[in-house]
């Protein structure tokens, strides 16, 4: 047999190999459906537990800092509750148009005061070596007993922040929290 019909032969067979069967056809479909639905759950699973909001001002400065996008998790909260330390996003005013990025400090149950610039927590000083000494207690500078399902938040900026100590934020509740940080961009 000469090189050249052992060619032929060859390729003959991959093109037998080639043509497309209703068999491959079908496998060939269900791959880009299972593509496409897999594809599709992932989307509809991160508009729905995960949000991205962009930081405004330089309340939380030096962790994040303005113009930064802070992706949020809101599904940690379907199971948990925002417990100190953690930085949540919340809403606040009226009709839930604004957002803000603060750390909760204390959760219900809790009680606060802020004097002479110092953080107390159930009468204990917090180390706040890492932050300013607070000009302005607010509403902070009377005791106050958190509810249960209420949180007292504060900007790491502390002496330029809007927060908890503000009247017009207060005290954050629960169903004002969208969910916590877990990335910052």
């Amino acid at each position: 047999m000469t090189s050249r019909r052992r060619r032929r032969r060859r390729s003959a067979s991959f093109q037998a190999e080639r043509k497309l069967t209703p068999q491959l056809i079908k496998e060939i479909a269900t791959w880009i459906l299972l593509t496409v639905a897999a594809v599709l759950a992932a989307v509809t699973v991160a508009m729905a537990f995960f949000k991205t909001v962009e930081m405004s001002g330089d309340s939380m400065e030096p962790a994040i800092v303005s113009g930064q996008r802070v992706f949020v998790n809101r599904l940690v909260y379907q199971m948990s509750q925002p417990e100190r330390d953690d930085v949540i996003v919340f809403y606040g005013g009226a009709g839930r148009t604004r957002t803000y990025v603060k750390r909760v400090v204390a959760v219900g149950g809790d009680t606060v005061l802020i004097t002479d610039g110092v953080l107390y927590v159930n009468g204990e000083a917090q180390d706040d070596k890492v932050f300013d000494r607070m000009r302005d207690a607010g509403i902070a500078a009377q005791e106050i007993t958190l509810g249960s399902g209420e949180y007292f938040v504060l900007g790491d900026n502390r002496n330029n922040s809007e927060d908890s100590r503000s009247a017009n934020i207060g005290l954050v509740r629960r169903e004002q929290v969208l969910g916590r940080v877990w990335r910052v961009d």
